[in-house]
Order: structure tokens, then sequence, then C-alpha cells
């Protein structure tokens, strides 16, 4: 399959299900109110791009590479980071809903997640060393052998996190979230 490059382009509310964008190339893209519900994104590269107010829900992002990819107010339900390609991996995501996502086993050092809802989110075996959750909902997320040092997780809420199944060394976390690792003892933590 041939490659299709794109630089330096912007694209304003463009529907992206009708194309075939397969094996395609981005680089320095702009990408604002797209659509790319349900898009089969696979062996796609995205490198310097900015994806605000787009719609990525249950796409297919198998082998794709994302570099230097920044996510602002979008919707990304249900997608399989996990399936990506490693290569030079980084994104970050600011405003996002990322339910019913996967990250398992991925190295995502350093990571930002700014005021997202990552409820339902598998973060099975990621190594998260770093990591900053900010103002971020995570409810019923999975936190399995997963690396959480020096993680900061102060201002999010609704996370239960297993200090005897996670690395959580220098992890910060506030008072409040103090029953999140606690909940598996049934302990009632009062405020």
């Amino acid at each position: 399959m041939e490659s299709v490059y794109h630089q330096d382009k912007q694209y304003v509310k463009i529907n992206f299900q009708s194309q075939d964008n397969r094996g395609a190339v981005y680089d320095g893209c702009i990408f604002d109110g797209c659509v790319f519900y349900q898009v089969d994104l696979s062996d796609c590269n995205f490198i310097n791009c900015t994806f605000t107010h787009c719609d990525l829900c249950l796409a297919d992002v198998s082998r794709t590479g994302f570099q230097d990819v920044r996510f602002s107010h979008c919707k990304l339900m249900g997608i399989s980071f996990a399936s990506c390609s490693t290569f030079g991996l980084s994104f970050s995501f600011e405003h996002c809903l990322l339910q019913h996502s996967v990250f398992a086993k991925l190295k995502l050092k350093m990571q930002q997640f700014n005021s997202c809802k990552l409820q339902e989110v598998d973060f099975t075996g990621t190594d998260l060393t770093g990591a900053l959750f900010a103002e971020c909902d995570l409810e019923r997320a999975v936190f399995w052998q997963s690396n959480l040092e020096k993680a900061d997780l102060q201002n999010s809420f609704n996370y239960q996190i297993d200090p005897e199944h996670n690395r959580i060394k220098r992890a910060k976390f506030s008072i409040w979230g103090l029953q999140g690792l606690l909940y598996k003892y049934e302990i009632v933590v009062m405020k």
C-alpha cells in the first residue's frame, strides 16, 4: 500500500468516514471539528499534529503512529491505543472523553491527562512513571501491574488503585483520594 503524505494542512469540519485513510502520513496537520468515528486509521502516522473538537470514537488505530500529537476537547471513546505503533509514541490529552479506551502495556512515562474522563480505561501493565492526571475522573479505570511511580494523581478522583498490585512509590495522592487506595479493605475513611 502506497502512503499518501499530507504536510502542514488544516482540516476543518471534515468527515473522514467516507475516505480511505489507511497508511496515510499527516505531518504538522491541524484537525478541527473533524469526524473520524469508526474510521480505519490503521498504519497511519500522525507527527506533530493537533486534534481539537474531533470525534475519533471507535477508530481503528492498529499500528498507527502518534508522535508529538495533541488532543484537545476530543471524543476518543473505545479506542485501543494498545494496538498502535510504539515507535516514538508521544501524545497529550486535554479535556478529552476517553471512556472504555485501552492503554494496556504501553510505556507512557510523563504522560499528561488534563481534565479528562478516563472512566473504565484499561491501564493494565502500563508504565505511567511520572504521569500527570490533573482533574481526571478515573471511575472504574483498571490499574493492574501498572507502574505509577512518581505519578501525580493529587487532583484526580474516583480511582481505585491496589498498592499491592501496582508500583506507587513516590506517587502523589490527595488526602481525599486515600479511600481509592484502601477500597479493597472496606475501610470507611471519614472526611
